[in-house]
């Protein structure tokens, strides 16, 4: 349930979703949708807007008998109306139906604000033009009217900038639930990864290729293929941004050179148009082998070391926003190999 904001004179609770105020020469049109969305707020109505409707309701209706056949027809509750004392003065009987329902929000809150929609789309004032004076008494009502439909689209604003901030509010607390999931699942990674680099090389792969699984599947990659060991060579496929992408990761004692990146380079030429591949060689890649995939042709190979795969374990950077970093640099500089320390210091 929302805390009641607590509403000066010139900013009562009671608004319209369209946020507008009104402009004082017809009813607002979206007062129906404010009191179904007003009414699910749970709000206490600001004493504000309980004055204006008491006095835009003993101006607008001058005959008791107008006044009662308004309320009679504006109410859903019969109960409200049972208890009034028809022979009291206009006044006394305007006070007396508001007071009951403002101080009795639980009961009579929706009806209440069921009643200020009612008089505030109000804006024919010819039966008051008829009556001695009249002119000045249908200004009276007019002005009455304008006022209490000013308060009820003043506040809109307020509402809902609040419930914007609600909302955001709770996207954030959403993504700090998300991301304390995301936060613990790559502590438990980030552990068994280390775990390995002490480790002697049989059954490493295996290791490394359930680590790869569930971080290509912690940030979505939507990998349709299992990583897989082959000999000492873990595959896989997933998908980035649209684009499909082929997976080959390697723990050798060396760094990866030229035939290794042109055997996945020959994958990729078998494959549809738009599919790249990404190379993980967690002891890196030679010079040679650099030289020879950043220059000349498309790029269709893009490449992650060992420091790369620590740093999305340590949360410092996200895998996607690797990838996209590492896709652009490539196709601005030619450059397959944008290491993680240059990106996370703003290199080029």
């Amino acid at each position: 349930m929302r805390t009641p904001i607590q509403v000066s004179a010139t900013h009562p609770i009671v608004t319209s979703t369209s946020g507008k105020p009104a402009d004082g020469n017809h009813a607002d049109p979206d007062l129906h949708t404010f009191g179904r969305h007003i009414k699910m707020t749970s709000q206490r109505i600001a004493p504000a807007a309980v004055v204006g409707l008491k006095r835009a309701l003993t101006s607008v209706y001058w005959y008791k008998t107008d006044l009662r056949s308004f309320l009679t027809s504006a109410l859903n509750d019969p109960l409200i109306l049972a208890r009034i004392n028809w022979s009291d003065i206009k006044r006394d009987i305007v006070t007396n139906v508001v007071d009951r329902m403002a101080s009795n929000p639980r009961q009579y809150s929706d009806d209440l604000i069921d009643l200020m929609i009612e008089v505030a789309k109000i804006d024919d004032f010819g039966h008051l033009t008829r009556l001695e004076d009249g002119p000045a008494k249908a200004r009276e009502a007019k002005e009455a009217v304008i006022a209490l439909r000013n308060l009820v689209g003043t506040h809109a604003t307020i509402l809902r900038d609040r419930d914007k901030t609600e909302e955001r509010q709770a996207a954030a607390r959403k993504r700090a639930t998300a991301n304390a999931g995301v936060q613990e699942k790559l502590k438990e990674l980030r552990t068994q990864y280390i775990s390995l680099l002490s480790s002697d090389h049989q059954g490493r792969g295996y290791i490394l290729e359930n680590i790869l699984t569930e971080l290509f599947g912690l940030f979505d990659l939507d990998p349709r293929a299992s990583f897989r060991v082959t000999g000492e060579q873990i595959d896989g496929a997933f998908t980035f941004e649209s684009t499909d992408y082929l997976f080959e990761g390697k723990w050798h004692a060396e760094p990866i050179g030229a035939v290794d990146l042109d055997a996945l380079s020959g994958k990729l030429g078998r494959k549809l148009d738009n599919a790249l591949g990404l190379f993980l060689s967690i002891n890196g890649f030679s010079k040679h082998g650099l030289a020879a995939y950043s220059s000349g042709g498309r790029r269709l190979v893009l490449l992650m070391d060992g420091a790369d795969l620590m740093a999305v374990l340590e949360d410092r950077i996200k895998l996607p926003e690797l990838l996209r970093r590492k896709r652009r640099h490539a196709s601005q500089t030619g450059n397959i190999f944008f290491c993680v320390a240059d990106i996370l210091a703003g290199r080029s």
